[in-house]
């Protein structure tokens, strides 16, 4: 007579994904999760264009130096400044290398630049921001004391310090992105996690027995990052402006690495002699960077909004 009912709660209990122990699982979880990235790219067309063209991006900096058709390093002095043709797509530059091979190629240096500063600065930024708007007292006095000791120099120029008193490496490049990046998120994550500390769901969280790390971590943070999702889309432009603009002034990448902005600090030099090319492209090529990472902010939103998932 239970036989039936027993396979019946058994098929039930399958398809909830119920495993040892019974804690339960949601095996539909990343099936969800990408159905509602696709709904979100199909109501917005400019966060579609946005992605599509940060998956551009993302293709040159993963596959560019096997896409390019010459070595972006080659120099040839036979073919110095020669302008835009069938055979350089972009021209040559001063001393013969293909303008376009080294854009392309750029890419994946200035968004490894960009990408590896935001996640630095995003760690460390939001969570002692949550914490200090979690927990409040000692912690949030002192840390707001140095956020504001660090938002109180111009940026680039305090990136600029950092660099110069440090070396002119990419690692340094990296960590002095961070540093004046890192302001941005502990202030919004101490702000949305101070107005949600004693939300309903919270206070229900702690009554469960919840302890108040794993409350901060799992119920008040996740509820945070969509206003943080537009910071990071913000500051990866800006991280990608502020590498090009200590490579520009001689305070960032060395040459001759093939980096946007060394490239436009190289064309600079040529414009008023007529060869805009060499400036021209690479700067182009910065300014959509920039651009894709300002249209991503608010696609990102919707994606890991969890009050948009329906």
């Amino acid at each position: 007579m239970n036989a039936p009912e027993d396979a019946g709660a058994t098929q039930v209990m399958a398809g909830r994904g119920t495993v040892g122990g019974g804690v339960s699982v949601r095996p539909n979880a990343v099936r969800q999760f990408v159905r509602h990235t696709v709904y979100v790219l199909r109501g917005n067309p400019v966060t579609l264009l946005a992605f599509g063209l940060f998956l551009l991006i993302l293709l040159c900096a993963i596959l560019g130096p096997s896409l390019v058709p010459y070595d972006p390093l080659a120099s040839e002095a036979g073919q110095a400044l020669k302008p835009p043709s069938l055979a350089h797509w972009f021209g040559t530059d001063n001393v013969g290398r293909d303008v376009f091979s080294r854009v392309v190629v750029a890419a994946r240096l200035d968004l490894l630049i960009s990408v590896s500063a935001v996640a630095l600065s995003f760690a460390a930024g939001s969570a002692v921001g949550a914490i200090a708007g979690y927990y409040g007292g000692w912690f949030d006095r002192i840390s707001g004391r140095l956020i504001d000791t660090i938002m109180a120099f111009p940026l680039f120029v305090l990136a600029m310090g950092i660099v110069a008193a440090a070396g002119n490496t990419v690692e340094n490049v990296v960590y002095a992105t961070a540093i004046i990046n890192l302001p941005f998120y502990a202030r919004v994550a101490r702000a949305e996690v101070n107005v949600r500390r004693e939300a309903g769901f919270v206070q229900a969280a702690r009554l469960s027995g919840n302890s108040s790390l794993r409350t901060l971590a799992v119920h008040v943070f996740p509820n945070a990052l969509p206003p943080m999702m537009i910071q990071i889309s913000l500051n990866l432009g800006w991280a990608v402006l502020n590498a090009a603009g200590l490579s520009f002034i001689g305070l960032g990448v060395r040459p001759p690495a093939a980096e946007w902005g060394i490239m436009v600090a190289e064309g600079a030099n040529f414009i008023v002699a007529g060869q805009w090319w060499m400036a021209l492209f690479p700067g182009a090529a910065l300014m959509l960077a920039v651009f894709t990472f300002n249209l991503l902010g608010d696609g990102l939103r919707d994606i890991v909004d969890p009050q948009r998932r329906t």
